[in-house]
C-alpha cells in the first residue's frame, strides 16, 4: 500500500498525517510550533520531529513515497530533511507555502484564491498549485488586518476607551476586562501593554462570544474585521472571478459572526465563485502529495 506524508507547520502547531492515495489516515502527530518566526530555531526543530515520530509510529515508513510540508513565513527545508533522514522518510520532500495546503484542504481545483485568518491573516492567488501573489500577512506590526491579533487589539482597544469614558461596561467590556483582571482605565492599560502583543489574539473568542449574543460593540469589530479581510483578498482577486474563494484559519473557523460578515461581503463581490472551507492544512498537504503520485483531487 502506497503512503503519502503531509506536514503543516504553523505559528502555533506542528501537524504531521499519512495517508494512503486515497485519503484515509494511518498515522497522525500533533506538536508545538515549528515555525523559525516564531520560536527558537531549536524548538522549532524538536517539535517538528515530535510530531513527524508521532504520525510515523503507526506506519511502515518505507512505504511512504511522497511528501508535502506547508510552512509559514519562511520555510526551512534543510531542518525538514534532516529530521526525515533521522526518521528514515527516504521519499522525496516539497516544502511549499501555507496557503498552497490551505488551498489544497479546501478544494481539488488548480486555481482559485484563499483567505486565511488566523493569528495572522493573509489572502493569495493561487494558479497551477502555486502562489501568484499575496495581501497582507505582514506580521502584527505592520498588518494582518482582521486577524485575530486585530481583533483582540480592537477589543482591547475599545475596552480602554470605555473604561476612560466611564461608559457602563457592556458584555464585551465585563469580559475583556476580566480577562485583563482589571477593570479600571489606568491599570487595564498598564497590564495590557505588560503582555507580549501576540498574546492580545487571545481576546479573540471573547469577541466572537459576545458578538454571539448580540453586543454592539463586538458586532462593529467583527464587520470591521471582515472588510479589512475581504479587501485584502480583493487585492489578489480580480472583479468577475468565479474561481473557487477557500477560506481557512482558526478565526474564520471558530468565529461565526465574522465568518457570516464574510460571507456576506464575497456574496456580493463574486457572486459566481464557489466559497468552500478548508479542512485541516495537513490533509492539504497528503492531496498534494498523492497528487504528486498521480492521484487526482476531489473539488469541494
Amino acid at each position: 500500500m502506497t503512503l503519502v506524508l503531509g506536514i503543516d507547520i504553523g505559528g502555533t502547531a506542528t501537524r504531521a498525517v499519512v495517508t494512503t492515495l486515497g485519503g484515509t489516515r494511518a498515522g497522525y502527530g500533533r506538536a508545538g510550533a515549528a515555525n523559525p518566526v516564531t520560536v527558537p530555531a531549536a524548538e522549532a526543530a524538536a517539535n517538528l520531529t515530535a510530531a513527524l515520530t508521532a504520525a510515523l509510529s503507526t506506519v511502515d515508513v518505507a512505504r511512504i513515497r511522497a511528501a508535502v510540508a506547508g510552512a509559514a513565513g519562511a520555510s526551512r527545508p534543510a531542518v525538514l530533511q534532516a529530521a526525515f533522514d533521522a526518521l528514515g522518510v527516504r521519499c522525496p520532500l516539497l516544502v511549499v507555502g501555507d496557503a498552497v495546503v490551505a488551498f489544497a484542504a479546501g478544494t481539488g481545483e488548480p486555481a482559485g484564491s484563499v483567505l486565511i485568518a488566523g493569528t495572522g491573516a493573509v489572502a493569495a492567488e493561487i494558479r497551477d498549485r502555486r502562489i501568484v501573489r499575496t495581501a497582507d500577512g505582514l506580521g502584527w506590526l505592520l498588518g494582518d488586518l482582521g486577524s485575530g491579533f486585530w481583533i483582540g487589539r480592537a477589543a482591547a482597544t475599545a475596552t480602554a476607551r470605555a473604561l476612560y469614558r466611564g461608559d457602563p461596561p457592556g458584555p464585551l467590556v465585563e469580559r475583556v476586562t476580566a480577562a485583563v483582571g482589571e477593570t479600571t482605565a489606568d491599570p487595564f492599560v498598564v497590564a495590557v501593554h505588560a503582555r507580549p502583543p501576540r498574546e492580545l489574539a487571545a481576546l479573540t473568542p471573547l469577541v466572537a462570544g459576545a458578538a454571539a449574543d448580540g453586543d454592539a460593540l463586538a458586532l462593529s469589530i467583527m464587520d470591521e474585521a471582515a472588510t479589512h479581510l475581504c479587501r485584502t483578498l480583493a487585492e489578489v482577486r480580480e472583479p468577475g472571478d468565479w474561481s473557487p474563494i477557500v477560506l481557512s484559519g482558526g478565526v474564520l473557523r471558530h468565529c461565526p459572526p465574522l465568518r457570516a460578515s464574510v460571507h456576506g461581503w464575497l456574496a456580493t463581490a463574486w457572486p459566481d465563485a464557489p466559497v468552500c472551507a478548508a479542512g485541516p492544512g495537513e490533509e492539504g498537504a497528503a492531496r498534494l502529495a498523492a497528487r504528486i503520485l498521480g492521484q487526482p483531487s476531489s473539488t469541494c
